[in-house]
């Protein structure tokens, strides 16, 4: 791949590439690491595009091999000599039409939500975080995972009943 095809797919979709990233990191910093890894591997890649078939595909699978093998390693790194990480940075979504109240409730659902989904296991967190924060299909999903769409729904399914289940047990009501 030359850099003329990766500066294209950066225009095309790599707003969505990049909060793919942001989604699955949680930190900013981490994620524009793996944004500019995503690219930088691609490029080194001597790969034929094919524009007929789903590019964006390829490059949502690129950053989720990436970010599972830095997982990997950070576990591995953990185990020789644990350490912690006290910056958390949380993103919020306001609207200026609601009160107040409505406004912090929403916040605080928003991030109830995002820490369930944190602590699902991968197979359900990343199907869950590409359907609704990336926009992706089924069958996009199901590519850049690697498993069948019939599996990609399910996941999406029980992950959906388990972040209820445990919203219902945290006190929140429909």
């Amino acid at each position: 791949m030359n850099a003329r095809e990766i500066e294209k797919c950066i225009d095309d979709f790599g707003t969505d590439i990049y909060r793919f990233c942001l989604k699955l990191c949680v930190d900013k910093s981490d994620a524009e690491d793996l944004y500019q890894q995503t690219f930088l591997k691609a490029l080194e890649k001597d790969w034929r595009l094919d524009w007929e078939k789903n590019p964006k595909a390829l490059f949502f699978s690129l950053a989720h091999n990436l970010w599972k093998s830095d997982r990997r390693k950070q576990a591995r790194r953990n185990m020789i000599a644990p350490c912690s990480n006290l910056d958390e940075e949380t993103e919020t979504v306001l609207h200026s039409e609601e009160n107040i109240e409505e406004s912090y409730f929403q916040k605080e659902l928003i991030s109830e939500v995002r820490q369930i989904i944190q602590t699902l296991p991968e197979k359900f967190q990343v199907p869950l975080i590409l359907f609704y924060l990336s926009d992706c299909s089924i069958e996009q999903i199901a590519a850049i995972i690697k498993k069948p769409p019939g599996t990609v729904k399910s996941r999406l399914f029980k992950g959906r009943n388990l972040i209820k289940k445990k919203l219902e047990d945290a006190g929140y009501e429909r």
